[in-house]
């Protein structure tokens, strides 16, 4: 394969930085407990995973997981697109992922592999194994010489009844990511959460108004597209969700049916419909073409005081793709690991927790963002 034969030019080579580190700590103002000063020291020197300006980096087989600058050869975890960016040379990810990463990226040098399928890039071993965060979501696991780390991207314990299930996979090295890394973040179980959806839907037809329901156009749409109950009414989506919607139902995944809201669209549907909108499509024009409607929003960030209210919206549903606080803690217990290295959310309270749990945690830059209502998602064209 192309991504494969390319040669490796990255060469890394081990620093000064423990010594460095003992200096600093021989002054009273950088004090640091001695395992965590063994942490920083094999963080900086461990020869198999680095993480560097452009994004989680492999010297040792040259290739980046989810950068976030332009490089030669990037592995991808799934196709949000703070994790699948556009300007990479070559491509890595799963089939289930591939259609997706395409459509939003257009015109890509690309190979896919089977969940779990073992590819090996200058003796390392790598393989994609189910995140349970969207359909076709990867954890990416890198082995070479006997040490496993795994990149987890963006990950939820609890199965949807949609995508993947997430798997565990035991390593000595765990990146995890912390978008939901408080004791306030708990989630109900999706199955209640629907309830309360479908019964808002009922009420709002009741008073003549048409439900607009905000959620991601990738994977959070098609999770609450599959558990509304469709005897309630038409069910019509914003492009955004739309496109999405027709490339995931010719993977095969069961939708129900819906209609991309046009001109042409009968408006007198709209008082009986449920909308389905990405955040993008709030306080915008698009929107307001429902002259009387009721506002809601799916989001983790729901379970926030005034989360809703600073968003004008009439109702919030907490429901997220990514881990609650449990679920974080969960995750981690399962994989065995002695060093977690925490990524995107609330990266420094959720490391500091770890690390009086006995782990031996480190707060790492990227460029990833999570889940935001504030971060336009690129698909924003009008229907």
């Amino acid at each position: 394969m192309r991504f494969l034969q390319q040669e490796s030019s990255g060469i890394w080579r081990a620093c000064n930085l423990f010594s460095a580190l003992e200096g600093l700590a021989l002054h009273e103002e950088y004090v640091l407990k001695k395992n965590h000063l063994i942490f920083l020291f094999v963080l900086a020197c461990m020869a198999l995973i680095q993480f560097t300006e452009r994004g989680i980096y492999c010297p040792q087989a040259d290739v980046y997981i989810d950068p976030w600058l332009p490089v030669d050869k990037a592995l991808i975890t799934h196709g949000h697109s703070d994790h699948a960016r556009w300007g990479h040379r070559h491509y890595l990810c799963t089939h289930a992922a591939r259609p997706v990463i395409e459509y939003r990226l257009g015109h890509i040098a690309v190979e896919s592999v089977h969940w779990g399928e073992p590819v090996y890039i200058h003796g390392v071993r790598f393989s994609f194994h189910p995140a349970g965060h969207i359909p076709g979501s990867a954890q990416i696991r890198v082995e070479h010489k006997g040490e496993v780390w795994v990149i987890s991207g963006d990950y939820k314990t609890a199965p949807d009844g949609l995508g993947e299930p997430f798997e565990p996979l035991t390593c000595h090295h765990f990146v995890t990511e912390s978008t939901f890394g408080l004791p306030v973040y708990r989630w109900r179980s999706q199955s209640e959460i629907m309830q309360d959806i479908n019964t808002w839907w009922q009420c709002n037809q009741a008073q003549g108004k048409t439900s607009v329901l905000i959620a991601y156009a990738l994977g959070k749409a098609q999770r609450i597209l599959s558990n509304l109950e469709p005897s309630i009414g038409p069910i019509l989506t914003h492009g955004a969700v739309e496109n999405i919607n027709e490339v995931l139902r010719t993977q095969g995944l069961r939708l129900p049916p819906t209609q991309r809201v046009e001109a042409a669209l009968n408006k007198h549907l709209w008082p009986q419909a449920l909308v389905l909108a990405p955040p993008s499509a709030l306080n915008t024009p698009w929107i307001s073409r429902f002259k009387t409607a009721s506002i809601g929003i799916a989001s983790g960030w729901m379970a926030l005081r005034g989360a809703r209210r600073r968003r004008a919206a009439d109702r919030g549903f907490v429901l997220s793709d990514h881990a609650d606080w449990p679920g974080l803690q969960q995750a981690i217990a399962a994989t065995g690991a002695e060093y977690v290295y925490v990524t995107h959310g609330y990266t420094d309270i959720f490391t500091q927790y770890l690390r009086q749990c006995g782990l031996q945690a480190q707060a790492v830059d990227t460029r990833f963002s999570g889940e935001s209502l504030d971060v336009p998602e690129p698909e924003t064209e009008a229907p």
